[in-house]
């Protein structure tokens, strides 16, 4: 098979990794989008090429996704990269940055509703967007990272939560109006990894998973690259949250 081209926003760490990482290892070449974590991307590289023994197929690209300017050149300099004209377009486009953190919905800002709703929803729009002709020359996807939140009220989260559903809302909107020529879905992950702040709750909701146990970065990555590989499907979320999504 040909090799195919991927951009996944926020691969530095944790998922990002993983998904890089998996899509390397079956032949993609993967831009990679970072804000500050350069070093940790670059780590990924390395073990890849320890591993291989060649070089990993695969580039960084440093942006902060708040800023219109550096979105934009991030656009330009994907529409410019020499593995997205020579592979035939942009075969997947993973819209992965994000940012999570707890607060009271009485004491929220302005500001950080602005800047969840600027990382989960304004930047995959304008992203997808500015990428309409390299994914449409490869008949490419597009996949949001929304979460399990949707329909359930979760304390402290609203800031996080709203824009999240208004991410899911975007792609299945965006796979009427892209198709036939992209196809958009969701992957939701669940209790995969506990941020600092979250451990407790994070060890009670455990009890309420069928599979009774955390997930790995590595399944979403699956979850995604299954994505990536399935030419007829579109509109859909996958839940990676064993089985949390219809327990009692």
């Amino acid at each position: 098979m040909a090799q195919r081209v991927a951009l996944i926003t926020g691969g530095g760490k944790r998922i990002g990794a993983a998904t890089v990482s998996l899509l390397m290892d079956n032949n993609w070449f993967v831009i990679i989008h970072v804000r500050t974590s350069v070093s940790e991307a670059e780590e990924i590289l390395q073990a890849f090429e320890q591993k291989n023994g060649a070089k990993a197929p695969a580039e960084i690209l440093q942006a902060d996704l708040n800023s219109d300017e550096e979105l934009a050149e991030l656009i330009q300099a994907v529409l410019k990269h020499e593995k997205v004209k020579s592979c035939g377009g942009l075969h997947a486009l993973i819209h992965n940055a994000s940012i999570y953190s707890s607060k009271d919905y009485e004491v929220v800002l302005l500001e950080e509703l602005r800047l969840n709703n600027r990382l989960h929803l304004e930047v995959p729009f304008l992203l997808t967007q500015g990428l309409l002709k390299p994914l449409r020359s490869a008949q490419g996807c597009v996949i949001g990272m929304v979460d399990t939140s949707l329909g359930r009220a979760w304390k402290g989260l609203s800031h996080y939560t709203a824009s999240k559903a208004g991410l899911r809302q975007l792609m299945m909107n965006l796979a009427g109006d892209l198709a036939p020529d992209i196809r958009v879905n969701c992957v939701a992950p669940g209790a995969i990894i506990a941020a600092d702040w979250e451990s407790e709750h994070f060890a009670s909701l455990l009890e309420k998973i069928p599979l009774g146990r955390a997930g790995e970065p590595l399944d979403v990555a699956k979850a995604i690259m299954f994505l990536a590989d399935s030419s007829y499907l579109s509109g859909q979320t996958i839940n990676v949250d064993g089985g949390w999504s219809v327990s009692p």
